[in-house]
């Protein structure tokens, strides 16, 4: 393993679906494969095709590619793989002196609406191989499949059977598991013949899920192998898709280009934003989080890949970066409202269950975010008739706060501080539990969630004035704009509470019981980044300062001091370990946004010199090529750790870049 290249690809088609395996071809994760289908986009991602070994025969000799990764501690075939290029589509070349095969692998948008009709849904991928040698080759294609959850391994089973329906150049196939009929997919070819020769390969290693301390075995099933004759020059398409696309267009050879080129124009605005190659790669990476979700009708944010699935919070926080800097305002209007149809009790969903779809509201701050992120909509695309139509919405959350909703979360009218009172559950993003006990639980008035109230009030006394002017008749609004902004005074002094003089820094919590908690973490950081700030610039400048010494590292802030002794450096062993550590000192990147705009908000004239060559280092070579990780250690080197490629991070950025050019 330590000779092989496992550095990531990953590919999106826009509804959840995605493809993604490694450089030197062999899979480390149950997470990759070449068709992981969204069915119920974004949910019930399912994995149907693993990947696809392939042979090339010359003149009596047999080439086997690609590689793979084995339970008892083998790592075989080793194919002759010469080099990888992810420009424009994932691609491999093997070969010798005298023969190269090329691989590459597309990934199409899936999603089309025309006319106003219903969006139509597709999952599919694309794979071309084309031959160079100075005589024929006989290349064959054994597709290695299954039909499980994303989270899942496969193993053999008497209970498990695939059923395989051959047709001219296509093969469709669908699993039976107890008598119950699975997913419904097919494999087409432009060119060669198929011989079913159904066979079950056991035990495929996947090291890193070793590593994380999880179940790491999987056994693959093959119904048969494609054959062809390749001369000099020749290519072969195949296209494996969920569900029968009978009235589709005859897979050939070129389809693979039509899409590519398909591809290039729907991106190509977008391309055009980016005025570096740092910024033009988060730009490519950022569009591979929007995806749809089926049970709202609207677009939607993927958190993460591999793992994770849309989540409220996040979808908020990278909306400026993802929708705002790239003027997709409609984007924009439609994730804020999606998630504003959901609002119950005064509180915007966190996420949404699998399968049914259902909202889930688990977060005390998600709300606030909504709020905020409706402000910088509004400020940036002047689109007031939609400040009418949610209006209502900032209301139920005011009034719900106000008076008290799930988790017990209200506001304490003694300062007008929002405060939630229930130990078994952490409401914050700082929300890693351990045997469902949070680890950092935050239970109280946290700084962050007081500084989005205020905030929130501020943007509802701003609306309730401009409305009022819009409808001069009604006085109810003159009367909700003078209420906002008495709360919002009374808050903004209140939360001198926070200020914690002896480390010039801000309590993170004031706990139910009215302690004050020193631990130092970035969320001061937040408070100071938000459009309506309570802090006086002298103590925003002294905050900032011990950040950057305490918190600052190459690749982000960590989420808690060094001196702590809390403090964890290294994200790392099983479940609980990670969780342990998951905010208790990892780096997280997209905290260098807030805490960059707020220095140079704060500090105009003293920009931080901040060294960005790690960062994109990391973006360009390390991991997933073309995308930053979730997290970092805390302690040096920095190592990078979670999910692949995280949305906050990249929008974030994005958003840093547009806002402090000069950052």
């Amino acid at each position: 393993m330590n000779d092989l290249d496992i550095r990531e690809w990953l590919l999106t088609n826009g509804l959840g679906s995605f493809a993604s395996g490694t450089l030197c071809d062999a899979r480390t994760r149950t997470y990759h494969g070449w068709l992981m289908a969204a069915l119920d986009p974004p949910d019930r991602c399912t994995l149907l095709l693993s990947h696809i070994d392939a042979s090339l025969e010359i003149a009596g000799f047999v080439f086997s590619l690609g590689t793979n990764f084995w339970q008892d501690g083998t790592v075989s075939p080793i194919g002759v793989l010469r080099s990888f290029s992810l420009d424009p589509v994932p691609t491999w070349l093997w070969g010798q002196d005298d023969w190269k095969l090329s691989r590459q692998i597309l990934m199409p948008h899936g999603l089309e609406t025309r006319d106003g009709s219903a969006p139509q849904l597709s999952h599919r991928v694309l794979i071309q191989y084309r031959y160079q040698g100075r005589e024929a080759a006989v290349l064959r294609l054994r597709p290695l499949i299954a039909d499980r959850p994303l989270h899942h391994q496969q193993r053999q089973s008497p209970d498990l059977s695939f059923s395989q329906l051959i047709e001219p150049q296509q093969l469709i196939l669908q699993s039976m598991r107890l008598g119950q009929a699975g997913t419904l997919w097919q494999i087409c070819w432009s060119q060669g013949q198929y011989q079913p020769d159904s066979v079950w390969y056991w035990n495929f290693h996947y090291p890193e899920e070793t590593q994380r301390g999880l179940s790491d075995c999987e056994d693959l099933y093959s119904p048969g192998y494609i054959s062809t004759t390749l001369h000099p020059g020749d290519l072969i398409t195949l296209e494996a898709s969920v569900g029968l696309a009978t009235e589709s267009p005859k897979l050939t050879d070129e389809t693979f280009d039509r899409e590519l080129q398909s591809q290039k124009e729907r991106i190509a605005p977008l391309m055009t934003i980016g005025s570096s190659s740092f910024q033009k790669k988060l730009l490519q990476m950022s569009d591979r989080f929007i995806a749809f979700r089926i049970t709202a009708g609207t677009p939607t944010v993927i958190a993460g890949y591999p793992w994770f699935r849309d989540v409220g919070r996040f979808t908020l926080m990278s909306l400026p970066g993802l929708a705002l800097t790239t003027k997709r305002y409609s984007l924009a209007r439609s994730l804020l409202k999606m998630l504003g149809q959901y609002c119950y009790q005064g509180l915007i969903p966190n996420g949404f269950a699998e399968p049914d779809g259902k909202p889930i509201y688990n977060s005390i701050d998600t709300s606030l975010w909504w709020i905020e992120m409706l402000g910088l909509y509004l400020e940036a695309s002047q689109d007031w008739d939609f400040l009418t139509q949610q209006y209502g919405v900032v209301k139920q959350i005011y009034k719900s706060f106000t008076a008290g909703t799930l988790y017990n979360i209200r506001v304490d009218a003694s300062d007008g501080l929002v405060i939630w009172d229930d130990s078994t559950i952490a409401l914050t993003w700082m929300d890693a539990s351990v045997n469902n006990e949070p680890v950092t639980l935050r239970r109280g008035k946290p700084i962050e969630v007081n500084a989005l109230w205020y905030s929130a009030l501020c943007w509802a006394s701003q609306w309730a004035t401009a409305l009022s002017q819009l409808d001069a008749t009604n006085a109810a609004l003159v009367n909700q704009a003078r209420r906002y902004a008495d709360q919002a005074a009374q808050v903004k002094q209140s939360l001198q509470r926070f200020w914690n003089a002896d480390r010039t820094y801000l309590f993170d919590v004031i706990t139910p019981d009215d302690r004050s908690d020193a631990t130092l973490r970035p969320n001061a950081v937040l408070a100071l980044s938000l459009r309506h700030c309570a802090f006086s610039p002298d103590q925003a400048r002294q905050i900032l300062q011990v950040a950057r010494d305490r918190l600052l590292t190459p690749y982000g802030l960590r989420t808690l001091d060094p001196a702590d002794p809390a403090y964890r450096g290294r994200y790392e062993g099983g479940v609980w370990a990670r969780e342990l550590a998951y905010h208790q000192g990892t780096v997280w990147s997209w905290l260098l946004s807030p805490f960059l705009r707020a220095w140079n908000h704060f500090y105009a004239d003293f920009p931080l010199p901040f060294d960005w060559e790690p960062l994109q280092t990391h973006l360009e070579q390390q991991v997933c090529l073309g995308a930053i990780s979730e997290l970092f250690d805390g302690d040096a080197p920095h190592l990078p750790r979670g999910a692949i490629a995280h949305v906050v991070t990249i929008a974030e950025l994005l958003r840093l870049l547009d806002e402090c050019p000069d950052s």
